[in-house]
């Protein structure tokens, strides 16, 4: 299987976008989508708290499910058990829950609501995917584990170690959905299972398969006879990364065909999929990283390695063929041409915000020294100046504000076809008004 990541915890796209990609995505090798709806989901009831205001409706998942089987894409949500819940725990009603009171990261495993809450979440998310035949469970990244007072009195207790505690809850977790769902079957990322004894996993063997690394022989003697391993097409490269850099990604490819490839000397351990990450922020609190339709060029080139186990010149012929581009610097991250997928509008435009906006605008404020002489801030807080230097830089300095207003005003508008309010606003606030800003306060100035 080779599953897209679909992180929605940021920029989740609006449903009229989805049903342009999943047949993309079907068509450059993909078979699933691993859905991370965090405050995306049309929570009910007690839960509704959870919800964004742009929440998908529960219309919408059902829509969802159905392009996904239209184009032959197995969907898999993704429900966070462990760590990754700041949508839940930012919340003054689950603040009990925290493992330290501080952080609102990781679940307090201890605490009785605990796990009454995450029954919940997972119901309300399986009942409206009774078609799928597996659930993520993620449980990576659980941040300050057993250093919140429960854990301490736990572990003297019980003369154990974080890894037992870990290990406990997520069987908890994974009993619950075996016993209320037979058949369901769970995939869990591994990085906390990395540093646990082969003897403990065993317990974990029947019940879960690994997003893994290449632990693969400790997890081949623990008793796993099945494996999955987790690639990444973007959001790996910088919390505030806006442009995908191609060879870097396609190399984190060609490391796991090395890795697929030698795998037969485990046997019996069997590689089942790939998940192709694409993280949309580093956690709920961080920024925007890479927009999807940004990465697009990045996740084609990604599919297509795996599907075709290499990036021959036929690879590339097909990436190119299929993204509608006449070439495509890997070094540089670049493509040529004007590309038919999906959001190409989108990627074309933020590729000149990237390259040109601050470039062009520090250039006008920093370079042009009638202003650095003449309308420095000291005459502008004063707004004392003399009209002949002035307009020495006015008229390139008005054309330049209002080619890059109208650029803006394209860009919103394409932005608003994929994304819900929320989206475009912080991007814009990230990317674009830092320095568009300097340039319109010059600008009022000067006026």
């Amino acid at each position: 299987m080779r599953l897209v990541h679909l992180d929605l915890k940021g920029a989740a796209p609006r449903v009229s976008y989805l049903e342009q990609v999943f047949p993309l995505l079907s068509q450059l090798g993909a078979n699933g989508i691993l859905i991370e709806y965090e405050d995306m989901f049309p929570f009910k009831g007690e839960l509704e708290i959870l919800k964004s205001p742009y929440a998908y409706s529960e219309e919408d998942i059902e829509r969802i499910q159905q392009l996904a089987e239209l184009n032959k894409l197995e969907v898999v949500p993704l429900v966070q058990t462990f760590g990754h819940v700041e949508f839940i725990l930012k919340h003054e009603k689950y603040q009990h829950l925290r493992e330290v009171e501080r952080f609102p990261n990781s679940f307090n495993p201890h605490a009785p609501d605990t796990l009454a809450l995450l029954k919940s979440i997972l119901s309300q998310v399986i009942e409206k995917h009774r078609r799928s035949t597996w659930i993520h469970i993620g449980a990576d990244e659980v941040f300050h584990l057993g250093e919140g007072m429960d854990s301490k009195n736990w572990m003297s207790r019980n003369k154990g170690d974080t890894g037992t505690m870990y290990l406990k809850h997520i069987k908890e977790v994974l009993g619950f959905i075996s016993m209320q769902y037979w058949g369901l079957r769970a995939l869990m990322w591994d990085d906390m299972l990395r540093k646990i004894s082969v003897g403990a996993l065993r317990a974990l063997v029947a019940c879960v398969c690994l997003a893994a690394v290449p632990f693969l022989t400790k997890y081949a003697e623990s008793g796993f006879d099945v494996v999955w391993f987790a690639s990444a097409f973007k959001g790996t490269t910088g919390p505030v990364q806006s442009w995908t850099p191609l060879s870097y990604h396609l190399k984190n490819h060609l490391s796991w065909l090395k890795v697929m490839q030698a795998l037969p000397q485990l046997a019996p351990l069997r590689f089942q999929g790939i998940v192709l990450t694409g993280w949309q922020r580093y956690d709920h609190y961080s920024v925007l990283c890479e927009l999807l339709p940004v990465s697009i060029p990045s996740l084609a080139i990604c599919l297509q390695t795996l599907v075709n186990g290499g990036f021959t010149e036929e690879t590339k012929r097909k990436v190119l063929a299929t993204l509608g581009f006449q070439s495509m610097q890997l070094e540089q991250s670049t493509c040529e041409g004007r590309g038919v997928f999906p959001g190409a509008e989108i990627y074309h435009m933020v590729e000149q915000v990237n390259g040109h906006l601050k470039e062009s605008i520090l250039k006008a404020l920093e370079e042009e020294s009638t202003i650095k002489g003449w309308f420095s801030p000291y005459h502008r807080k004063r707004q004392f100046g003399n009209p002949r230097n002035m307009e020495n830089f006015g008229s390139k300095v008005l054309k330049l504000h209002e080619d890059w207003e109208s650029f803006v005003r394209e860009l919103r508008a394409q932005l608003e076809t994929v994304y819900f309010p929320d989206t475009v606003e912080e991007w814009m606030e990230e990317n674009v008004n830092p320095y568009l800003d300097q340039l319109r306060d010059l600008v009022r100035d000067y006026q």
